[in-house]
């Protein structure tokens, strides 16, 4: 068993260790999955576009039907205090809201409470390794739900994904619906060919990652052409180049797929040009879009 350690966190209006924080067993949270999650990333002890993350989070609530339990300031004061007393100057703040507690049925139940929590922990960035020699990823079908947009505490699907890569030693699963790319288990997927930026379009079976709109203002920062289109898996397979974006990975170049090389000539299999450059565009946007 793990240990949990007692690092401040919130919790329906109240500040506790995280190893004393309660909920209850009929939470539709725990029992549904019934809730969504964000999770932001903080370098310096500042938060990373809080805007964008926040108004994701009243998107992803307003799909699910559940009210926006705090404001903008209230969000931006619990934070605040959260990362504060966890003192690492990066960090990855996590938020959960639940439908809330009531009698198992599933139908939504009117007027109760949702269930806020909060905690920041250690963020735990790509090694120098990583970032020097790329990353190896497995593709697979994607088996998942069909909304994929709305970022849900369901993620039961994510999770099988994500063990197939780990079970390979590999650091991602790239999926594919339908023979088009979607996305990874844990990570928005983009591909360069021909000096280009390529990502799937915005649509119900991708989630939108914060760095969606970031990767573009990069690409336009560093004059690279940027598009959304449909993706084909055998286009993947082919690309001079492969790259993961969340908010832990920043954008990490996968240099493997399946066990095969990514990208040509003197390149294959290694880091390529458009990721160094992207790479140093975003170490430079933290500076510029953290608050």
């Amino acid at each position: 068993m793990q240990t949990i350690p007692d690092i401040l966190c919130y919790l329906n209006g109240e500040y506790a260790p995280l190893n004393q924080a309660k909920v209850s067993v009929l939470d539709r949270g725990f029992i549904f999955g019934d809730g969504v999650y964000e999770v932001v990333p903080v370098y310096a002890r500042k938060l990373f576009r809080f805007d964008e993350h926040m108004a994701r989070l009243a998107r992803s609530l307003g799909k699910v039907r559940i009210a926006n339990p705090h404001t903008r300031a209230e969000w931006l004061e619990r934070a605040r205090r959260l990362v504060a007393a966890l003192g690492s100057e990066d960090q990855l703040l996590y938020l959960q809201i639940t439908r809330g507690v009531a009698w198992r049925d599933h139908v939504m139940p009117p007027d109760i409470e949702p269930t806020v929590f909060m905690m920041s922990s250690p963020m735990k960035p790509a090694t120098p390794e990583q970032r020097h020699q790329g990353v190896a990823c497995v593709t697979a079908r994607d088996f998942r739900w069909e909304r994929g947009d709305i970022k849900s505490v369901s993620l039961l699907g994510n999770v099988l994904a994500r063990q197939m890569s780990a079970d390979r030693g590999a650091a991602e699963t790239i999926m594919f619906r339908n023979g088009f790319l979607t996305e990874a288990s844990a990570s928005n997927v983009w591909v360069v060919h021909e000096g280009a930026v390529l990502g799937p379009p915005k649509s119900e079976h991708v989630l939108e990652g914060i760095r969606y709109e970031l990767i573009r203002e990069l690409c336009e920062e560093e004059g690279i052409a940027y598009n959304l289109r449909p993706i084909p898996e055998a286009e993947v397979l082919a690309a001079d180049e492969v790259m993961l974006s969340s908010a832990t990975k920043e954008v990490l170049p996968v240099t493997a797929l399946d066990g095969d090389p990514v990208g040509h000539g003197a390149l294959r299999g290694k880091p390529g040009p458009v990721y160094a450059r992207l790479y140093e565009a975003y170490q430079r946007a933290k500076v510029v879009h953290s608050i």
